[in-house]
């Protein structure tokens, strides 16, 4: 898939699928984690709870299908293994995907708002997907953060500097531009735009 790929095309795609847009280093806001089976945003999360960054945290996805862990609930076991109080955890854990990980969790969604919390999005750095879902999905999620982190396959960090050089890197970053490029083109998601590090 990369050999389909110019050299000079490279920064123009890890600039499109890069979803990092943090909120203000002192502004709460709830924290959405996308499901995964991978471990680090549970330690963003845990820790920005601490310093009073996350004090709603919605964890979602349902049985992964590499591993058969139900994603949503070892996300709250761990965070609870963090000091994490259980009230300030909202687990959706019935997704199989990234659009029913928003859509099975809008219920605790609508609740950050109401509690006059911004949505942070926490996901893989590449994962534009999930940007896209969270504003077709919720509409009404108005601007919107992200905190990325980077996944890690066959002990191989998928960096935004050697993801074309690692096989699994290039598959995924090539499939997420391509397919966004796509949806948005076709209507099937709602196209969004970076503005003073808010997703709008």
């Amino acid at each position: 898939m990369i050999d389909d790929i110019s050299p000079e095309q490279i920064p123009a795609i890890t600039r499109f699928v890069d979803t990092q847009a943090p909120p203000p280093d002192d502004k709460p806001t709830a924290h959405f984690i996308f499901g995964t089976n991978q471990v680090q945003p549970v330690d963003i999360v845990a820790e920005r709870h601490h310093q009073g960054l996350a004090p709603l945290i919605i964890a979602t996805g349902g049985v992964n299908r590499h591993n058969g862990i139900i994603e949503g609930q070892v996300f709250r076991r761990l965070l609870i293994e963090r000091g994490v109080p259980e009230d300030a955890i909202r687990v959706e854990d019935r997704s199989a995907n990234t659009w029913e990980n928003v859509e099975f969790a809008l219920p605790f969604l609508r609740e950050a708002l109401e509690a006059d919390l911004t949505i942070t999005a926490v996901c893989k750095w590449y994962h534009r997907r999930a940007i896209h879902v969270l504003k077709t999905v919720f509409p009404e999620v108005g601007p919107f953060h992200a905190i990325s982190w980077v996944p890690i396959y066959e002990g191989k960090p998928i960096t935004r500097q050697d993801w074309p050089a690692v096989q699994d890197g290039s598959r995924r970053v090539v499939r997420e531009w391509q397919e966004v490029s796509r949806r948005v083109a076709d209507g099937s998601f709602t196209a969004v735009e970076l503005v003073d590090d808010a997703w709008l």
